[in-house]
This record gives structure tokens, C-alpha cells and sequence, in this order.
């Protein structure tokens, strides 16, 4: 059964929503899959997303997590009566990643009335978890 408010929800519906005066656009951040209970998007690792060491910025996966993590909780909620703004993000960088792509999955781990709670992976280009990260949305009225 699936947690999202639609069920034909599609990456394109998400991705068309991508402004050129946004974060998203900058880091090249791109929703690529939609499943019944998760949601996926990659993020370019390259000068844009390097840290002073030629490694991908924690802040950056910070970025793609919170980024990913909110558009799930979007998804979840009435979006003409209610919004969805991250309220807490941890994050535990894990292994370096040089270049490639990295892919994030976004699986709920609570999602209630006020308050959602989402658990995001990082992976890089070779499947290897590179990061993992919690964010808090609360879910306000509009």
C-alpha cells in the first residue's frame, strides 16, 4: 500500500517543480524513482559538491538528504491545507566519495499528523553506503 496522497505520482511530477533560483537546480539534484513507501534522486558529485579536499561536502549530502527527505513528507500530506518544512537533520558521513553520481533512498520511519520522520541512505556510484541521515519534517497548517 502506498504512503504517498496520490498514487500516480511520478519523478517528472516532482522534477518539473526544480526552479532555476533554487538549491536543487545548483547541485543538480533529480528525483529518478517513486515506489510505494520510498523515494529516490541522485545529486552529481563534482566541483559543485566538493569539499576543500576534492571529496563530496558533508553539507552537500546534507542538502540532497533534506531535500529528498521533505519532498517525501510533500507527498504525504494535503498540499492545499498543509506544508512540510525539515525541522532536524542528523547525518553520519560514512566513506568518501571522489565523482559519479550519489543516489539517495528516502524510506518513512514515522509519519504522523504533525511530525514525520524519514530515513535517508546515500550510496555512491558503486552502491556503497556513503552517508545516512534522519530528518525531521513538521507538517504545519498553511
Amino acid at each position: 500500500m502506498s504512503i504517498w496522497t496520490r498514487d500516480d505520482y511520478t519523478p517528472d511530477d516532482v522534477n518539473k517543480h526544480i526552479t532555476k533560483k533554487s538549491i536543487l537546480n545548483l547541485l543538480d539534484i533529480r528525483f529518478t524513482e517513486i515506489g510505494e513507501d520510498y523515494l529516490k534522486a541522485t545529486m552529481p558529485v563534482d566541483e559543485r559538491t566538493h569539499q576543500i579536499y576534492g571529496i563530496l561536502h558533508g553539507g552537500a549530502t546534507c542538502v540532497l538528504s533534506e531535500t529528498v527527505g521533505s519532498i517525501a513528507s510533500i507527498l504525504c500530506i494535503d498540499q492545499a491545507t498543509k506544508m512540510a518544512v525539515g525541522s532536524f537533520i542528523t547525518a553520519n558521513h560514512l566513506r568518501p566519495v571522489k565523482d559519479g553520481l550519489v543516489e539517495c533512498v528516502c524510506r518513512p520511519v514515522h509519519i504522523g499528523r504533525t511530525k514525520h520522520v524519514w530515513d535517508m541512505q546515500v550510496f555512491d556510484s558503486n552502491g556503497r553506503l556513503a552517508a545516512k541521515s534522519e530528518l525531521t519534517c513538521a507538517i504545519l497548517d498553511r
